[in-house]
């Protein structure tokens, strides 16, 4: 048996994804360690999410290093870890172009639409949902792509579809997507852990639309 897929998890905010993925794993529902967490943000609660559960954090942030040095200082905190995988799991910042070509085919996003509908600089959060109901969309979802140069532009993985409901507001929704979310993303997660996926993953390697879909 394999041992478990080494998860690098990165997030800004209050963890609720990193903590569905930890819980998963430590319940024998995901085959994967989560290996370290890091954040942009020396506040974000996800880092005190991680030191209840014994993992290792580090705080990162964006501003206070070149493009260049963040992501030597990222590797540094990653590779010790084993780290296999990278996860952006409401990571706001953006990844710099030497760390996605270091970690190309191994850093992976959890996005809150259809991408590439709602993706990009400014989308995220509750700021997605209401441009999807301002848009009159009947349906929304979750989409996991692989992270390249392209803002929540690389190629996609998985999508989840979710229907647009009458009366709903940015906060319904994103509870129904949040659901979602973690549909794709432990599919997506299961894939990798059981090698059904390669990594580093390369485009030839993509499923075709039909597994892309997710629907």
């Amino acid at each position: 048996m394999a041992p478990p897929l080494a998860v690098a998890v990165f997030a800004s905010g209050e963890g609720t994804t990193f903590e569905a993925v930890a819980e998963a794993a430590a319940g024998g529902h995901l085959p994967i360690r989560v290996a370290v967490v890091v954040s942009d943000r020396a506040s974000a609660p996800v880092l005190e999410r991680a030191r209840r559960r014994g993992l290792p954090t580090a705080v990162l942030p964006t501003r206070s290093a070149s493009g260049a040095e963040w992501a030597r200082r990222a590797t540094e905190v990653l590779e010790p870890a084993g780290t296999e995988l990278v996860l952006l799991a409401g990571f706001l910042s953006i990844l710099p172009p030497a760390f996605t070509r270091r970690w190309a085919g191994r850093t992976i996003n959890l996005h809150p639409s259809l991408l590439p509908r709602y993706g990009g600089r400014g989308f995220y959060g509750l700021k997605v949902h209401a441009a999807v109901l301002a848009a009159g969309d009947a349906e929304t979802g979750a989409t996991v792509h692989l992270v390249t140069d392209a803002v929540d532009g690389g190629p996609i993985l998985r999508q989840q579809r979710v229907p647009v409901l009458p009366g709903d507001t940015p906060e319904r929704l994103r509870d129904r997507v949040r659901d979602a979310e973690r549909v794709a993303l432990f599919d997506v997660l299961e894939r990798f852990a059981t090698r059904r996926w390669r990594l580093p993953y390369a485009p030839r390697d993509l499923p075709g639309p039909a597994a892309a879909a997710g629907s």
